[in-house]
């Protein structure tokens, strides 16, 4: 054997264990602080979710971690390993918008909703609704100390309402690294620096699982022409990777029913999901 053909076999045999072992894996790219999604510890529903997928394709789980801000798909999911063209950090994103135009994405897993919480025994009990805070009586306006997003619907829908004033504002990127949007949500509610904040589902859901039961009062915020509040939620790849896309169908189709009890352990707010359209570059 020459020395050309051996080294040609060791290559050729190396390049069969690398594909070997991406095979073996389940690769999720994921924020190590990002509860109730995702955590370091794996406590987050997306991992059980993770967990769940990889036990049905018989493969360890593992992630990349990275928060999940501005430049997250950038540096996970599209990112390459060293100088290599076509070897990935990692190839699922959980949780993606549907149809996130970042990803191609596969079918809704979950549809949520967001929902106005209401910090009992602060001087709002009477509130059942949130069309109740359109008719408060201005000086009882004044009071209202209530979350808003930077770019969430709750702030629109305050700024319809005229209460735009009684907002505190909070960014949905914080930046922060020892507190997510929703943990920080939770720390101010407790605090007595807001009583109500709109939040969407999973993250009120944080909220409600780190507190007495019956701490709040849960308004689930509905829709209307030109305010929509309910979303549906699906797992993102690569653009191209048609196949891995179509497994996780498979996957989620198989497993619908223990993916919703997953999610509905974390007192996520659940709606039926919704009828999607098709992107082009799903077809």
């Amino acid at each position: 054997m020459t020395l050309r053909t051996l080294l040609f076999n060791v290559l050729l045999c190396a390049a069969i264990t690398s594909t070997a072992n991406a095979e073996d894996k389940f690769r999720v790219c994921a924020d190590p602080l990002d509860p109730p999604y995702s955590t370091k510890n794996g406590d987050g529903f997306e991992n059980k979710i993770a967990e769940l997928f990889a036990k049905k394709l018989g493969q360890d789980l593992e992630y990349t971690w990275f928060p999940n801000r501005i430049g997250f798909i950038r540096n996970t999911l599209t990112a390459t390993v060293g100088d290599s063209e076509d070897e990935y950090k990692c190839d699922v994103v959980i949780g993606v918008p549907a149809g996130y135009d970042r990803t191609l994405t596969t079918n809704p897993y979950y549809h949520s909703t967001y929902v106005l919480l209401i910090a009992k025994n602060r001087g709002w009990n009477d509130i059942e609704s949130a069309e109740q805070l359109n008719d408060i009586p201005l000086q009882r306006q004044e009071s209202l100390r209530i979350a808003m997003f930077d770019r969430g619907p709750g702030t629109a829908w305050l700024q319809k309402l005229g209460l735009l004033d009684q907002g505190v504002p909070y960014q949905t990127m914080t930046g922060d690294n020892e507190n997510n949007v929703a943990m920080q949500i939770n720390k101010d509610l407790k605090a007595g620096i807001i009583d109500m904040a709109v939040l969407w589902g999973p993250m009120a859901g944080h909220v409600l699982s780190q507190n007495p039961k019956d701490s709040f009062t849960v308004i689930p915020m509905s829709s209307s022409p030109g305010m929509k509040f309910d979303f549906s939620i699906a797992m993102g790849v690569r653009y191209g990777d048609k196949a891995r896309k179509e497994m996780l169908n498979r996957l989620i189709d198989e497993n619908f029913d223990d993916i919703q009890k997953i999610i509905a352990g974390y007192q996520v707010p659940l709606l039926p999901i919704p009828k999607q359209k098709i992107r082009k570059d799903d077809d």
